[in-house]
């Protein structure tokens, strides 16, 4: 039996959340009365109630009664009725721009400006984001990436960690990606695409990879560039900063640049974080 709370951040995504959980087979109750939170939690928990899983969306439609949330979660807590917080996130950029093309009004704006309402809403919604057990940002994720994500923690139990590093290899011939945060330029590596027998092939193969490594030169940028990283993760972390995209590229975004994004992953892999690995660019021409 899992009770999941789902909540978040207006526009973060909780409603398509919900549908999923739907898909996934748990029984969903969106807006749920706050008051009726440890009542409801002991009718699922109850042996003889035919419910397997269960996820309640709450938000700041909750209007004053969230401010008690507080106390009826720690109610849950004091009769050991365990639960866990499910918290979407995104930018403030983000959430403007949806709000702006679904022409919604954000519920603390009235007639002021959104971004008014989304500082407020923050404010309201820090101590759910506290003491969340996930904290998802939707900010640069695609529907079926949030089901997947979704997916690994709620249906497969996979191992989740709030804090999410992705590694994102890219050609800088198609532009260097908009949602990176760090950006490293990998062209001065042996480049395997004057080589005929290798231009056809990628960075995912272990022959461009040995060709790409020859020299040493990759391996002590890799040395370097993961003690840096390893730095770099806890002083995000104390920002209240929920990812970090690390951006690799080289000319074509095929071979040297998929080669050390995958190196790096698993040089990364195993940390307090959770990792991912995109190859931008590697089906190009």
């Amino acid at each position: 039996m899992r009770f999941v709370i789902v909540t978040g951040m207006s526009g973060a995504g909780k409603s398509t959340a919900l549908k999923m959980f739907e898909d996934f087979g748990y029984f969903c109750v969106d807006n749920l009365p706050i008051p009726l939170i440890k009542t409801f939690a002991k009718i699922a928990y109850d042996e003889n109630t035919e419910i397997d899983n269960v996820a309640i969306g709450i938000d700041i439609r909750n209007g004053k009664n969230l401010e008690e949330a507080s106390i009826y979660l720690n109610a849950l807590e004091e009769d050991k009725i365990h639960y866990e917080i499910l918290f979407l996130e995104a930018m403030d950029e983000t959430l403007v721009k949806r709000y702006k093309e679904t022409r919604r009004r954000h519920p603390l704006a009235a007639e002021g400006r959104i971004e008014d309402g989304i500082q407020e809403e923050r404010e309201k919604m820090a101590f759910l984001k506290s003491k969340a057990s996930y904290i998802i940002d939707t900010s640069k994720l695609l529907t079926r990436e949030l089901n997947m994500e979704l997916q690994k923690i709620f249906v497969k139990n996979e191992e989740y960690h709030n804090f999410i590093v992705t590694i994102l290899s890219f050609g800088f011939k198609y532009g260097i990606p908009l949602d990176a945060d760090l950006v490293f330029d990998v062209r001065f590596l042996p480049n395997p695409y004057y080589v005929p027998s290798l231009r056809t092939l990628t960075g995912n193969m272990e022959v461009i990879q040995e060709y790409v490594k020859q020299g040493g030169e990759a391996q002590e940028f890799l040395d370097k560039l993961k003690d840096m990283i390893l730095f770099l993760i806890p002083k995000y972390k104390k920002e209240g900063r929920n990812q970090l995209v690390i951006a690799i590229g080289c000319t074509g975004g095929k071979h040297r640049s998929v080669t050390m994004a995958n190196l790096l992953s698993k040089e990364l892999a195993g940390g307090e974080y959770t990792m991912k690995t995109i190859h931008k660019d590697i089906e190009e021409n």
